[in-house]
């Protein structure tokens, strides 16, 4: 029963707020210059606004975006309130404030799409039931007792195979004779003999050829 009664005081605090914060907004409105409808409709802009922003901010706490729009939206609620405690002329409205008025359902707008359009966090992953009730019983060892493999015979020693040298690969004599013309001119600028890899860069040819050249001009 208390619990009961503590929900319906709070419902009925939550009206007149809501009541007289909406009547505060209409007025500072129409004083604005917003007559007819378009003055009731500012205080429903606000209250939805605020309302968004704080669903979002419920959603994902960490959203600086519903905290702002949560902030414009309440400073427009109190400062509707405040203004209209005799702290503002109401019959003579500074042009700031009409401006303010007046540029509202934009910037409701865009907050109202940008809060609407907020990517939603995604859920923490659940832990593992396995992780969380902790390991099982340990299994029992299995005490059967294998029998050892015989050994391996042995087999008789095997010599190694000789090692297998690979075969030069056949020069051509008008290759061998124009790579005989490169190392001369090599060992006429340099003063050393020709290398395998000078001769393999000079005359374009596979390394094993460049080989068999270079060992054919030692």
């Amino acid at each position: 029963m208390f619990r009961t009664l503590r929900l319906d005081a709070v419902l009925i605090q939550a009206v007149i707020a809501g009541a007289l914060s909406f009547s505060h907004l209409h007025d500072l409105a129409q004083a604005a210059g917003q007559d007819g409808w378009k003055a009731w409709a500012y205080p429903v802009s606000v209250d939805l606004l605020l309302v968004a922003a704080w669903r979002r901010m419920r959603a994902d706490a960490g959203n600086r975006d519903a905290w702002l729009w949560f902030a414009i939206a309440l400073i427009a609620s109190l400062g509707a309130n405040v203004a209209t405690a005799g702290m503002l002329d109401m019959q003579n409205v500074p042009p700031w404030l009409r401006i303010l008025v007046a540029g509202w359902p934009a910037l409701a707008f865009l907050g109202g799409t940008l809060l609407a359009h907020a990517p939603t966090p995604a859920p923490a992953p659940e832990p593992d039931q396995d992780l969380v009730e902790g390991p099982g019983p340990e299994p029992v060892p299995d005490m059967t007792v294998e029998r050892a493999p015989d050994p391996a015979p042995e087999l008789p020693p095997v010599d190694p195979a000789p090692p297998v040298v690979p075969r030069a690969a056949p020069v051509p004599p008008a290759l061998l004779d124009h790579a005989r013309k490169v190392a001369d001119a090599h060992r006429a600028q340099t003063g050393t003999p020709i290398d395998a890899a000078t001769l393999r860069s000079r005359l374009g040819v596979p390394a094993a050829l460049a080989d068999s050249i270079a060992h054919q001009l030692a």
